[in-house]
């Protein structure tokens, strides 16, 4: 039986999804896109539980990017936009999420950790857009994504140049929140997994729609927002006053 491309482990409300192609630098081949995004459709329903939600990769590196050798071959995903799409998912996920990274972190592979929520990188790290290397432009949204998290002069320099950006810059310029040595890579990222899973799912779900849903508005209309669509009180909240009050 061949081992899974995308591998699942659940840990104490924690769901660890890796990518399994250490041997071809995690390529995302369509094949591995069709796992993950199996993968993201469960975790989608599962709101009770899985409180937060990790993306790392086996091996060396994160991933070297879109698997050329797949294009080439003519392999092809389910529907013309289907990479996209599955990054959509992990991006509308209703749980936050962290990328871990480490390595190769190219283009293809970039897109993708920009879907997530968080990111905490190893010292190894690598990050570069090379569309312009191969006469590629964008599909999966990187003219969309990195503008917004790093803002249009730093993202523009970054896909202009296709240059790369290591760990201290990725940390500096709001890429990433911050770089640890590879060796605690795995460590530090679940224990910001488990500090984010051990406060209220429904405050973190809550959370993480106000804020995704008000970043393109305006100040006012986003306090409007807020206040529309602010869930209120959680099942949890009695609960952990009662926690809180019997510790103090």
């Amino acid at each position: 039986m061949e081992a899974p491309l995308v591998s699942r482990d659940d840990r104490e409300g924690m769901a660890f999804l890796t990518l399994n192609r250490p041997q071809a630098l995690n390529a995302l081949s369509p094949a591995l896109f069709v796992q993950l995004r199996q993968h993201i459709d469960t975790i989608a329903g599962q709101t009770s539980k899985i409180g937060c939600v990790v993306l790392q990769a086996e091996g060396r590196s994160f991933s070297a990017g879109n698997d050329l050798r797949a294009i080439q071959a003519g392999d092809k995903a389910p529907t013309p936009t289907f990479q996209a799409d599955t990054i959509i998912a992990l991006e509308r996920l209703p749980q936050p999420t962290i990328a871990a990274v480490q390595g190769h972190c190219y283009t293809g592979a970039l897109e993708l950790v920009l879907g997530c929520d968080l990111m905490i990188c190893g010292e190894s790290v690598r990050f570069a857009d090379t569309h312009g290397k191969f006469s590629m432009t964008p599909l999966w949204g990187m003219s969309q994504r990195l503008p917004r998290r790093i803002g249009p002069l730093r993202a523009k320099e970054i896909m202009f140049s296709g240059r790369v950006v290591h760990g201290k810059e990725a940390a500096e310029i709001g890429l990433a929140n911050f770089v640890v040595p590879d060796a605690e890579l795995r460590a530090r990222t679940e224990e910001m997994a488990r500090q984010i899973a051990a406060n209220s799912w429904h405050t973190l779900r809550a959370d993480k729609m106000l804020v995704d849903g008000g970043q393109n508005l305006g100040l006012q209309d986003g306090l409007a927002f807020e206040r529309a669509n602010s869930p209120g009180r959680g099942p949890d909240m009695e609960e952990r006053l009662k926690a809180f009050a019997a510790k103090n």
